[in-house]
């Protein structure tokens, strides 16, 4: 997945396959299910206290959420590859640093929205502090962000290669 701008989100064909048949269960048979569970809690009396019926609509709720998310992102998607420069990490690419100056100390992750996340590789959104602090950065360029404790953190790219899948 790689994101160019923020209203094109680039997908795989199984990506958008994916998010397409997630949206398609979360409309369809979960509404129906939590409907159910919200309608059977609701027999059982008093719904001020009734925290089967609370919970359900909690889930309601974060269904809801999921679709709308679901729906804007594959409103706004395009199916197959985003046009990249060679060697440039932008989102959908792997990319391998070195912290510190140390080029032994490395790591390689995938720099993609959480939607698209890699059991294979670490995934850190575009959006993250150390997406944000390599975007745009070409192999040998050094790239900063910051960590939780408000410090600077400094890493060199060392590779940057497009995310097949």
């Amino acid at each position: 997945m790689t994101q160019t701008s923020e209203s094109v989100t680039w997908l795989t064909q199984a990506a958008y396959d994916q998010l397409k048949a997630e949206l398609d269960y979360l409309s369809g048979p979960a509404r129906t299910e939590i409907a159910t569970k919200i309608a059977a809690a609701r027999e059982e009396g008093d719904l001020r206290e009734n925290g089967g019926y609370h919970a359900a609509k909690e889930e309601q709720g974060k269904q809801e959420l999921r679709v709308r998310q679901l729906t804007q992102l594959l409103e706004n998607a395009k199916v197959g590859t985003a046009p990249a420069a060679e060697g440039v990490v932008a989102p959908g690419t792997l990319v391998t640093i070195a912290f510190d100056g140390d080029e032994d100390d490395t790591l390689e992750f995938l720099l993609a929205s959480r939607e698209y996340a890699s059991s294979d590789f670490e995934t850190y959104s575009p959006q993250s502090p150390l997406g944000s602090g390599v975007m745009g950065k070409k192999i040998g360029e050094n790239g900063e962000y910051e960590l939780p404790n408000g410090k600077k953190a400094l890493v060199k790219i060392l590779a940057v290669k497009p995310f097949t899948g």
